[in-house]
């Protein structure tokens, strides 16, 4: 129970403590200022040997000056003037992020010249349009400077709650700043995720360029995988060892690019025609070789390899295994039109669109009338089974209301 004589000198203060605030929001205003000199004058928000998974030194030092402040107020005042310094911390973590964190995220490029990928092809090598390893290293620190904020920002609004008078406690708001680090975080994502995709599209725009009804023989893996391998075996240690701190958005990165890079392979794959029987089973090689540094993924030249999380797994092998059943389509004898549409049905279960198998006539280079034929076939067999099941759902209607019609008489 406090005593009569509680706070009564600090609240002659009270009325008085808008000099306070306004000397901290002078000495916040200079901190933020000194950071972005700091980082001006670098050039960079790293410097020569920082990263590594590092935070930000300027996000702890931004926090520690924040706890003294609190300290502080919350000895002269529980009141307005501690609500105050909330709206001070508010406005500045704000500031933090736009004028620190997100203006230092690199620029990625997607762009690449003809002359590129032909080099790509023959020296199996990803074409220097890319970030660079300095570029990728602070995008994890800025990701893991993100986290960071984001976590120490919500202990920083459940102090103030338990500190501020009780009439306030539904005034001391951090969601739209704790958003603006989960923003900055899906950002540094997606930027690691695009540069690594921007260099498997490359690979893969070079696999599309294969004179692939020429190939007699099937050998090792394509140029194109290879340099998809040699790219991912050395970025992805980089990335993981900078992500060390924020160890679960290592594993959100690695499922993302798995969603990104899967769907791209298989759209460049449909571009692959005319494809010969060699031609299929050398892509189909490509494929398992790509499942498999998919799969290696999240502890590529990693000391200890670690099965990755089964969720990862199944992502992965659900789908590269639609890249390897459309080139067993593809594999698959056409002379006879019923058996192929047989195979197609069996390897392709429940896709019905027109457009996909038109895609996969056009990769085994049939001719138009020889398409046109197929299609209509397809297109009677889709709308056969689909017939088929509508008679089933009303059959199955019908012995559920008999039922109910024979309670109503």
């Amino acid at each position: 129970m406090f005593s009569v004589f509680h706070r009564m000198i600090s609240r002659c203060f009270e009325p008085h403590l808008n000099v306070y605030i306004t000397s901290q929001d002078k000495n916040l205003s200079d901190l933020i200022e000194n950071f972005v000199s700091d980082t001006k004058s670098r050039g960079r928000v790293l410097g020569a040997g920082e990263g590594g998974g590092a935070v930000l030194p300027s996000a702890s030092d931004l926090f520690i000056f924040y706890k003294k402040c609190l300290v502080q107020c919350v000895s002269l005042s529980t009141g307005p003037a501690l609500l105050d310094l909330t709206e001070l911390f508010r406005r500045y973590l704000r500031e933090y992020s736009s004028k620190i964190l997100s203006t230092s995220l690199p620029k990625v490029s997607s762009s690449g010249s003809g002359t590129k990928l032909t080099l790509s092809l023959r020296k199996e090598t990803i074409p220097d349009n890319s970030l660079s390893r300095e570029d990728l290293a602070t995008t994890c620190v800025l990701l893991c400077t993100a986290d960071y904020c984001l976590d120490t920002t919500s202990q920083l609004e459940t102090k103030l709650k338990e500190k501020i008078d009780s009439s306030l406690v539904e005034k001391v708001d951090f969601s739209q700043e704790q958003e603006n680090f989960h923003s900055l975080i899906s950002s540094c994502t997606q930027l690691l995720v695009q540069d690594m995709e921007n260099a498997c599209t490359v690979a893969f725009s070079a696999m599309v360029k294969v004179p692939w009804q020429a190939l007699e023989a099937v050998g090792d893996q394509s140029a194109y995988v290879s340099s998809i391998v040699a790219h991912v075996r050395s970025t992805i240690p980089l990335i993981r060892e900078n992500l060390t701190p924020a160890r679960k958005y290592f594993v959100n990165f690695c499922h993302k690019l798995a969603n990104a890079v899967i769907p791209t392979f298989i759209t460049h794959l449909y571009k692959c025609k005319p494809i010969s029987t060699i031609a299929a089973e050398q892509l189909l090689l490509d494929s398992h070789s790509l499942k498999t540094i998919l799969l290696e993924l999240p502890s590529v030249g990693a000391a200890v390899a670690k099965k990755p999380p089964a969720s990862y797994s199944k992502l992965v092998q659900k789908g590269m295994e639609k890249a390897e059943l459309i080139i067993k389509v593809v594999m698959a004898p056409h002379e006879h039109a019923e058996e192929f549409l047989s195979s197609y049905s069996k390897l392709m279960v429940g896709d019905t669109d027109v457009a996909n198998f038109q895609k996969v006539l056009e990769m085994k280079g049939l001719k138009r009338s020889e398409q046109h034929t197929l299609i209509d076939l397809f297109k009677t067999r889709v709308a056969s089974a689909v017939g088929g099941a509508d008679h089933t759902r009303a059959h199955h209607t019908d012995k559920l209301i008999q039922p109910i019609k024979k309670l109503e008489k």
